[in-house]
């Protein structure tokens, strides 16, 4: 459960562990090719689904030249510039079958998916956040904005987020998953506009809550600038328990150097039922990044 890069390389990471995979995407995003066209078209915004899709790919000829396609962002001067071609193939679908999760299956079918890929909800959403530091004559007032690139690049201190409409329609594909998972994974990725915004559904949170399956939550290597300036581990634990109280959560993992006082954090996690595991789950390359190969490796060891 999440979206944007954070999903990705979740998702890249455990399609290495099972084929039995389903993706639970954010359809909040504002911005860019799917801010366009949900606001052309009146569509759920695909940039999120698009990359799930493409971290399902296999490592075959076949799935790393659909991945390419479906990544692909057209240069030009005109109206196309910056268009996902994966965006606008998902859109297309929706057109010609009517119906998100068809268009979706559709697509993971054309590239050999190891998996499923769903929106949290059947309509768009909007993120609106309370800031704290917008005006700098007035430190301490509190802000509402609105929109998941505003929230995400805020120069504020973001204190709480929500969503519009506060009781969307869940997925119900996405509760029947739920319901039969054997594990429920939920970040890495943007706190507060990609990973919190499923837990905000209240059908959703009440199948993650129902759930036989154990949840897992994979922590973010670090602050991200505009979202979670200054957070600790523990911030981004406290964080989510604030938004889904009634949540309980099996496992938190985190990365062993991003990791300032485990003891702390160790403490923070039992307080929402968890055990924490610290592990190498960092790209070595990539700044903040976490690695694929290595999240599957101890996703493997996690899962038994």
């Amino acid at each position: 459960m999440g979206g944007g890069h954070g999903l990705a390389a979740s998702l890249s990471a455990l399609r290495q562990v099972t084929d039995q995979l389903t993706a639970v995407v954010t359809v909040a995003d504002n911005g860019g090719s799917s801010g366009r066209l949900r606001k052309e078209l009146g569509v759920l915004p695909p940039g999120d689904l698009r990359m799930a899709l493409a971290a399902l790919c296999r490592d075959d000829e076949w799935g790393r030249t659909w991945a390419d396609v479906l990544q692909h962002r057209f240069r030009s001067d005109g109206e196309l510039h910056d268009h996902a071609v994966g965006n606008l193939l998902i859109v297309a679908l929706w057109e010609l079958l009517g119906e998100a999760v068809d268009g979706l299956d559709w697509v993971a079918r054309l590239l050999g998916a190891q998996g499923r890929v769903l929106p949290m909800s059947a309509v768009p959403l909007d993120i609106t956040a309370r800031v704290i530091g917008l005006d700098p004559a007035h430190p301490e007032a509190i802000t509402e904005i609105r929109g998941q690139a505003e929230v995400a690049t805020t120069p504020g201190h973001v204190v709480d987020v929500a969503l519009d409409p506060a009781d969307p329609p869940a997925c119900p594909e996405a509760l029947v998953a739920i319901a039969e998972a054997d594990w429920v994974v939920v970040g890495p990725g943007s706190w507060f506009t990609s990973v919190i915004p499923n837990l905000l559904v209240p059908a959703l949170s009440r199948g993650l809550q129902d759930t036989s399956a154990r949840r897992l939550l994979t922590l973010n290597l670090g602050e991200q600038k505009g979202e979670t300036d200054g957070f600790s581990p523990e911030t981004h634990l406290e964080v989510l328990a604030a938004h889904a109280p009634d949540l309980r959560i099996d496992v938190v993992l985190a990365d062993e150097e991003h990791v300032p006082d485990p003891g702390s954090l160790a403490r923070t996690a039992e307080s929402l039922g968890a055990e924490l595991i610290v592990a190498d789950i960092a790209d070595d390359e990539r700044h903040l990044h976490h690695a694929p190969d290595k999240l599957a490796k101890v996703y493997r060891e996690i899962f038994g």
